[in-house]
C-alpha cells in the first residue's frame, strides 16, 4: 500500500479530528482515503456526464427516435381515471 504525505491547514485538521471524535471516520488516514475515493468517484462521473452532454450535442435525437415516448406517456395519461 503506498503512503502519501501531505500538509493541511490547522482548521482542516481540527475538523478532520472533529469528525474522528464524532466517529464520522475511524481516522485522519480514513478521512483523507474517503476524501480521495469522494474526489476521485466525483470526477469519473463528470467525465462521464461531459461525454454524455458531447454525444447528444454532436448527434442530436431526432424526434422520430422520442416521439414513441411523448405518445405512450400521453396514452397512458389518458387512460388514468382522473
Amino acid at each position: 500500500m503506498a503512503q502519501l504525505v501531505a500538509r493541511i491547514d490547522d482548521d482542516l485538521t481540527a475538523r478532520v479530528d472533529e469528525l474522528v471524535a464524532e466517529g464520522v471516520v475511524d481516522s485522519r488516514s480514513d478521512a483523507v482515503r474517503r476524501g480521495l475515493r469522494t474526489l476521485i468517484d466525483q470526477h469519473r462521473r463528470r467525465s462521464t456526464a461531459d461525454a454524455i452532454i458531447r454525444g447528444y450535442r454532436d448527434q442530436p435525437q431526432a424526434d422520430e427516435e422520442v416521439g414513441w415516448a411523448d405518445e405512450a406517456s400521453t396514452r397512458m395519461i389518458a387512460e388514468e381515471p382522473w
